[in-house]
């Protein structure tokens, strides 16, 4: 019974629309012939005339209300009529009354006689003004969009959520007639909002009603309004929509506005809003708080997550002075011209300069005294540092330990390191060099005699950095395909770049010295699911407009990536999403042994015998791991 009567109630206002059409047709049919008639009614001639009327009747509505139907009459209803819909019912009743005309001239069973061509254009007037008259008013007395405007205007969109977020996208399309945009209902879970307005705007339905919302209403978008919504939740509301034939666009998702980031508005759906992990909220502000008249350095600023840095610590951090440390010169540009004037942040100093020269960071030091450093300069990509081995370890090993010599040395009080979860049980060139670079940092921050704060912040990939899956997942589904895939089981972890830096700014206000953390990254995913879902959401099914390849994992690459090693343990910290490295560190005087080792086999060139010091040395690391302390 329920079932029966939620059928009905879905499907109550198609039954309505087609009765009022019946009685619009059968009145502009009986209409049109009073008109023709009116001054001779009672004359014997007109009878066979009446009878072609009463017999055509019937027929004419059937006939109409088919054609009604076929032109998609009773897909949407007549509250949300738009200029789009008016020609469309002046082809309907144009091809009704036409094909009406035609059976009852042909057809009708009095012989001598003819539907009168009068009638059939005074037919066809009555009708389509009747049909259009109706729906206008319905419009204007119902659901009017705009004062003064009968009709929507431009792509009719169907809101999800019914929130301040959804206020706000509604009240901005209303005002800014140049968005082109008309509301047209809104959905959302919240049982008490059901059938309440939002600028005149209705609450038709929730998440469940959405199928048969997108088939009654047929809206020309779907967009998200819901910031905070789990990637779960929007990856339900894209397939829906897609099952419907209609795009899906959202407001800037949470680590968007985190991250102050309202430039895109409402834009197109991408793969981070759907990966299904929850967003992380972060104070960044107060997190930020250490950083207050500080003059803080970002090393490789011009980076994907250096960069972020600056942009963070610019709006919130209020330091005193903010030096940029590239050796690239374009980014480090744009990144200087964006926090200076995007920003407002005047005290910005750009240097060009590479980590890799002792010289130079000392002439940094000495001229800025930095107080907080933040180490992000770093060569990244895995099968490139294979190749390139001596330079993993010039730029990424000895770099961080001689700009750690330095900070302790020239009075810094804060040094943290960006680090990544391929240091976790490292198999690679540059997940060893990377585990290093926290053994340094460990070694130094448990020294009683060094009185500057180490830390190190381990995390997985993060959405939309240089070199990352997702851009080149995207190029190649620009290409046509195939999306190369290492391996069918492959899975990773994934963080947007606002996020894993705030969680950095975060971490570095606890600054334990000696620490490692770890960031929370929420559950892997698979890559041939990231793949898929970008075919997808590209408007592309996969595996029939855009191909997958499995090309196999390359040397070193682990299927499953591990966030800490087997002889490491995580504890939690203050953030719940942040958590302690709990290990023993290594020997420091050891690891010096080590570290001099490679300088010397990195200055003679010396590639094969660096990379199996790196892999004796972080094999070693677990035998030898004791306190530098004993």
């Amino acid at each position: 019974m329920n079932r029966l009567k939620e059928v009905l109630g879905r499907h109550w206002h198609r039954a309505s629309q087609v009765a009022v059409d019946a009685v619009l047709v059968l009145a502009a049919w009986y209409l049109a012939f009073w008109f023709r008639f009116a001054g001779n009614a009672g004359e014997r001639h007109i009878k066979p005339y009446y009878r072609i009327r009463d017999w055509g009747a019937p027929r004419v509505a059937l006939i109409s209300l088919a054609v009604f139907a076929l032109f998609g009459f009773y897909n949407r209803w007549w509250r949300y009529v738009s200029t789009k819909d008016m020609w469309s019912m002046v082809r309907g009743v144009s091809v009704a009354c036409l094909v009406s005309d035609l059976v009852v001239y042909f057809a009708h069973p009095v012989r001598g006689f003819a539907l009168p061509a009068l009638v059939a254009i005074l037919d066809w007037l009555l009708l389509l003004g009747a049909v259009a008259g109706t729906r206008l008013v319905a419009r204007t007395l119902i659901e009017r969009p705009f004062p003064g405007q009968l009709v929507a205007r431009g792509r009719e969109v169907l809101i999800v959520g019914a929130g301040d977020a959804a206020q706000l996208v509604i009240r901005e399309m209303q005002r800014s007639r140049h968005l082109n945009y008309t509301p047209i209902g809104l959905v959302d879970d919240n049982p008490s909002k059901r059938h309440l307005r939002l600028h005149g705007v209705k609450v038709l339905g929730t998440l469940a009603d959405l199928p048969h919302l997108l088939r009654d209403n047929r809206p020309d978008e779907v967009v998200i309004a819901i910031p905070s919504a789990s990637g779960a939740v929007r990856q339900q509301i894209v397939e829906v929509a897609r099952e419907a034939g209609i795009p899906v666009k959202t407001l800037p998702g949470l680590y968007e506005l985190l991250s102050g980031d309202l430039s895109a508005q409402i834009r197109p759906v991408q793969v981070e809003d759907v990966l299904g992990r929850e967003q992380i909220e972060v104070d960044v502000r107060a997190a930020s708080a250490y950083l207050e008249g500080q003059t803080v350095l970002v090393t490789g600023a011009g980076g994907s997550i250096g960069s972020e840095l600056c942009r963070q610590i610019a709006r919130h951090g209020s330091p005193a002075r903010l030096v940029l440390l590239d050796h690239a010169e374009t980014p480090l540009f744009e990144i200087e011209r964006e926090v200076v004037e995007q920003w407002g942040f005047d005290a910005a100093l750009p240097v060009l300069g590479d980590v890799g020269s002792e010289a130079k960071l000392r002439q940094v030091f000495e001229r800025y005294k930095p107080t907080v450093v933040f180490h992000a300069a770093a060569y990244k990509h895995v099968p490139l540092m294979e190749a390139n081995p001596l330079e993993s370890v010039r730029n990424n090993t000895l770099a961080t330990r001689t700009i750690a010599r330095i900070a302790c040395e020239l009075g810094a009080e804060r040094f943290v390191l960006i680090s990544t979860d391929k240091a976790a049980n490292p198999q690679t060139v540059m997940g060893q060099c990377k585990a290093l670079c926290e053994w340094v940092v460990e070694a130094l921050g448990h020294r009683e005699d060094v009185p500057t704060r180490f830390v190190a912040v381990r995390f997985g990939n993060v959405l939309g950095s240089s070199g990352s899956v997702i851009p080149i997942f995207r190029r190649q589904i620009e290409r046509g395909g195939p999306v190369t895939v290492t391996h069918p089981e492959m899975t990773r972890y994934f963080m947007t770049i606002p996020e894993a830096v705030s969680l950095v700014i975060q971490a570095g206000a606890g600054a334990d010295r000696g620490q490692v953390y770890v960031l929370d990254m929420g559950d892997p995913v698979k890559i041939v699911d990231l793949a898929r879902n970008m075919i997808r959401l590209s408007g592309k099914e996969p595996d029939r407009d855009v191909a997958i390849s499995f090309v196999g994992t390359r040397p070193g690459e682990k299927l499953h990536e591990e966030l800490w090693g087997d002889n490491e343990q995580v504890v939690p910290s203050q953030h719940p999403k942040i958590m302690k490295l709990a290990r023993e560190p290594v020997d420091a005087d050891w690891l010096e042994v080590q570290l001099e080792k490679l300088e010397q086999l990195a200055a003679e060139g010396d590639a094969l015998e660096v990379v199996r010091i790196l892999g004796e040395t972080t094999r070693a690391a677990r035998r030898v791991a004791v306190s530098s302390q004993t």
